[in-house]
């Protein structure tokens, strides 16, 4: 059994047919979604149909939740709420709907899943080091938890104390817990452009992080044509 765990999508269609070609490839059986399904980019819509038809586990992330709200974004970047106004206007309210229906916090098989934090998941708090990791760690019930929401890939273990691995594996090992984010698909900010994702090998007890090249030109074009911010296009090449 191999799960495909990928999130941070953020609407960027291209990497996540990039993702989901290669989990294909490396035999995934099984896929999860961490949440910011769209915001950013130029195909929320296909992003999320895609997502949806797979009829897999999907925890909300904080770009999907203000995506079907009515609030004002004055909170948020000006990025942010250029992109996330822009894309209230192109989801259908069937589209929002699904999204309202997605739970903080999920529990797959014997691992959990939540876009932000495990201490306060609706907050939408930053981990960017191991004491972050270690008020998460506090409220993990299993072994095993995958998170995202900074695009930064980070694998965080806990047994008597709690370390940051910058390792892209782990061999997962009895007594030891695991807090693991998988980068994003769509908007990588570790300074590496390339979509990234984990797979969680059940049998064999790894989780090795992927990184992938994707049609970048064709996504930056997208953005530049649907009348977004072109600083949006041009992150995505710095991976920032």
């Amino acid at each position: 059994m191999r799960y495909a765990i990928f999130g941070d999508i953020h609407a960027n269609w291209e990497a996540l047919m990039t993702v989901m070609e290669d989990a294909q490839q490396q035999q995934c059986t099984h896929y999860v979604c961490l949440g910011d399904v769209v915001g950013y980019n130029a195909n929320p819509c296909e992003c999320l149909d895609y997502v949806r038809a797979l009829n897999c586990p999907v925890v909300k992330g904080n770009h999907d939740e203000e995506s079907t709200q009515e609030r004002t974004l004055d909170e948020l970047n000006p990025l942010a709420e250029s992109a996330l106004l822009w894309t209230r206007q192109r989801l259908s309210e069937d589209q929002k709907q699904w999204l309202r229906e997605l739970k903080y916090v999920r529990q797959v098989r014997d691992f959990t899943i939540v876009h932000a934090t495990l201490d306060s998941p609706g907050s939408w708090a930053y981990i960017s080091n191991r004491f972050d990791a270690m008020a998460s760690f506090s409220y993990q019930f299993t072994q095993l938890c995958f998170y995202g929401h900074t695009h930064a890939p980070r694998i965080y273990e806990k047994d008597d104390t709690v370390r940051c691995l910058r390792d892209t594996e782990a061999q997962l090992k009895r007594g030891v817990k695991y807090f693991i984010n998988v980068g994003s698909v769509g908007q990588p900010r570790d300074g590496d452009w390339r979509s990234s994702y984990a797979i969680y090998d059940v049998d064999n007890q790894t989780v090795n992080v992927r990184r992938l090249e994707y049609d970048l030109q064709t996504t930056q074009q997208k953005i530049i044509a649907a009348g977004l911010p072109a600083v949006l296009a041009e992150r995505l090449a710095l991976g920032r």
